[in-house]
């Protein structure tokens, strides 16, 4: 088969046309993986051919899996050394569904352990590189994800998305990546982190892909009782749709000290072919956005004691045989299974909610979180949608920011609050920085299950940057 960066409709187009079977383009890709994964290390391991549906609509797509979502049958890591040997008992329902319509799932790729991190340098396997520039991190925690459909390693992926890590790793490579409505897609299966803002979604090459999941992925789980009981439109009918009269904000405070030049000379760029295509930009106000970061540090932290608390060396995961007490397989276990970054959170949270500081931090972070929200209630009575940076800079060297865990937080300043006000949000690629000639992602932040709105207005984005 000859080198093309396929696209799932182009896939799907030459199934059709019998150009190659579902085992060939498989193959096609196991082999590239093979090839090219050593210098990226975007997949943590490779599956084999297995004929899902032939009747679904994507029957004999390949796509890559974050290694923090079920596979039953295959390993799910997480990126830990803790779960280095835990096989899946079951499929996560984004999965189930992806099976449902014929998707072949080609290996499970690299994440920062438990998905927290911003760089996939955390993760127990050794870090992923940039397909981009290979000494640059692909962002995180998806970044195995987004290298591997960046580097054409896949049709498609599946990532997740606690503070920005399906967005962030999309805008560091170049690719499209959509973090629905909380609520929207099922949780179920998913290995858990921030319950409370996890999210899956899809990392793909161009926007019609990303509605096209969207369709598939989206709906209530009697599994997941965050899930919402909705009508699902079809994500891919407005995408041809002009964008008269669509009024766009812009916050001023995303653009403020902080943000690269190149940064901000791409997404202004973004901004004014939006008005050029008739939308109506304004500025607006975020205010309570820049105390994002140090909301979010104390609920999700919270969550993660919590939520972690179940690898304890005896149910399931890495555990110390040699200890000679309960707690001492306790301790050992998580002392020798978990990563510096783990352990940095679950002692954050553990701290944030012991007695005497609960009041202090953690319920205090809470009512940032419910101001955040409201100032987005307030934005979106007079805009469709919001746009701006995905990332304050292009992607950072690798080892540039791993010994400063709080600047390596910020990469994530303008992500954190979508998640917080449980919205969509997707990034998208617009031209890359004049002066490092790295990709550059421009973030959509739509009303609460207005997803078609961002996806529409990102489409003829993509469309008139593709053309012009």
């Amino acid at each position: 088969m000859e080198s093309h960066n396929y696209t799932i409709r182009t896939t799907l187009e030459g199934l059709k046309a019998r150009e190659f079977s579902a085992e060939e383009i498989f193959n096609y890709y196991t082999e590239k993986i093979l090839k090219e994964n050593p210098r990226l290390n975007a997949y943590l391991n490779v599956l084999p051919f297995k004929n899902n549906n032939q009747r679904g609509i994507l029957a004999g797509i390949p796509a890559a899996i974050k290694d923090n979502v079920l596979i039953q049958g295959f390993k799910c890591t997480a990126g830990s050394k803790i779960l280095e040997n835990y096989i899946a008992s079951y499929d996560a329902t984004s999965i189930q569904k992806l099976r449902e319509e014929g998707v072949t799932f080609i290996g499970k790729t690299n994440l920062d352990e438990f998905a927290m991190g911003s760089s996939t340098e955390s993760s127990a396997y050794g870090p992923t590189r940039n397909p981009a520039d290979l000494s640059c991190v692909p962002g995180g925690s998806s970044g195995g994800s987004a290298a591997a459909v960046a580097a054409d390693l896949a049709v498609f992926a599946l990532g997740s998305d606690t503070a920005g890590s399906i967005r962030q790793p999309a805008g560091f490579c170049g690719v499209v990546g959509l973090k629905p409505t909380y609520g929207r897609v099922s949780r179920y299966g998913l290995i858990a982190m921030t319950s409370s803002l996890d999210q899956i979604g899809p990392i793909t090459k161009n926007i019609y892909d990303s509605a096209l999941l969207l369709n598939i992925l989206s709906g209530h789980d009697k599994y997941d009782s965050t899930t919402v009981v909705k009508n699902i439109p079809d994500f891919t009918k407005n995408l041809g749709k002009d964008l008269d009269n669509i009024k766009i904000g812009v916050p001023k405070e995303f653009f403020r000290e902080g943000l690269d030049s190149e940064v901000k000379e791409s997404v202004e760029e973004g901004i004014a072919i939006l008005e050029r295509l008739g939308c109506e930009i304004k500025e607006i106000t975020l205010p309570h956005s820049e105390y994002s970061i140090a909301a979010y540090y104390i609920i999700a932290p919270s969550e993660i004691s919590s939520n972690l608390a179940r690898f304890d060396g005896i149910r399931y995961g890495l555990s110390d045989k040699t200890a000679t007490s309960l707690i001492d397989t306790y301790i050992n276990s998580r002392e020798c299974g978990f990563g510096p970054e783990v352990k940095r959170r679950i002692m954050l949270g553990t701290f944030a909610l012991s007695s005497g500081y609960y009041d202090a931090y953690y319920l205090k972070a809470q009512k940032i979180r419910t101001l955040i929200k409201k100032d987005f209630n307030e934005a979106f009575k007079e805009v469709d949608a919001i746009v701006g940076p995905t990332s304050p800079s292009v992607a950072f060297k690798l080892g540039e920011k791993s010994s400063d865990p709080l600047s390596m937080y910020l990469s994530d300043i303008y992500t954190v609050p979508v998640n917080l006000a449980g919205l969509p949000g997707l990034s998208m690629p617009v031209t890359p920085g004049k002066k490092s000639h790295l990709p550059i992602g421009f973030h959509i932040i739509g009303k609460p299950f207005d997803e078609g709105t961002i996806l529409q207005i990102a489409h003829q984005l993509e469309q008139e940057i593709k053309n012009g």
